[in-house]
């Protein structure tokens, strides 16, 4: 199945882009930054499939969907959830708030009818709660509000994990496993037995080591290196 990504963020067309790669029944034949070109590529490309975010310069997602005859399945893409029904009435596949993981993608993909099979979709797609934006860690005997965005990495020490965020160190008895369980694997990587951390506070990625903005030096695992650079750095 042939299709093409339409998002202007570099960021989310490598985790599509990897996706794509991991699904062995579609073949990326095109990636676009706005939508005027993919109209141009439309009129003498056959595509399948299109990934489109919604907020795109000069054109919207929207209203590029509204000015194409013949339209191939479509998969918004989108931070924003505001646009569910309006998109559900343009009859597209499915809905993707970001950030998603492999397995929501797989989900959205499956829903695509086998070749010959008439374009219909389900009659209704779920409407995605907005991204956690907050998380409440126990210590002690209280709930600590902590801020997601603020994370820069946690590390795991024996039986306890140590979250590390822009203002200050908070102690868990929660297992590492668990927060790679509880934060969104589209933002947050193990690259080493003993880490996680949010990728986007990475500084630079030098060797084996990933330099965070506050200036952590976290090594990479060897076991987790080509899996943390192919998801996140291609």
């Amino acid at each position: 199945m042939n299709c093409i990504i339409i998002e202007d963020q570099p960021p989310a067309q490598r985790i599509l882009k990897k996706y794509i790669e991991d699904i062995g029944s579609l073949h990326l034949t095109g990636v676009f930054s706005n939508a005027i070109p993919a109209m141009e590529f439309l009129k003498t490309e056959s595509v399948d499939l299109i990934f489109l975010d919604i907020h795109l310069p000069k054109l919207s997602g929207i209203d590029f969907l509204k000015t194409i005859s013949n339209q191939p399945h479509v998969i918004l893409t989108t931070a924003f959830p505001d646009y569910a029904l309006e998109s559900y009435e343009l009859n597209v596949v499915d809905y993707l708030l970001k950030p998603f993981s492999f397995q929501r993608f797989m989900k959205a993909v499956a829903k695509i009818p086998a070749q010959g099979q008439e374009k219909e979709y389900s009659e209704s797609f779920p409407i995605e709660q907005p991204v956690r934006k907050e998380i409440f860690i126990k210590s002690g005997y209280e709930l600590i509000r902590v801020i997601i965005e603020e994370i820069n990495y946690i590390k795991s020490d024996a039986d306890y994990t140590e979250l590390y965020t822009t203002q200050k160190k908070y102690l868990t008895s929660e297992p590492l496993h668990y927060w790679l369980e509880t934060l969104d694997q589209g933002q947050f990587a193990r690259i080493h037995k003993s880490y996680i951390i949010n990728t986007s506070k990475i500084d630079k990625i030098s060797g084996n080591q990933v330099y965070l903005i506050d200036k952590t030096i976290i090594p990479i695992g060897r076991t987790y290196k080509d899996d943390f650079l192919n998801r996140y750095v291609k």
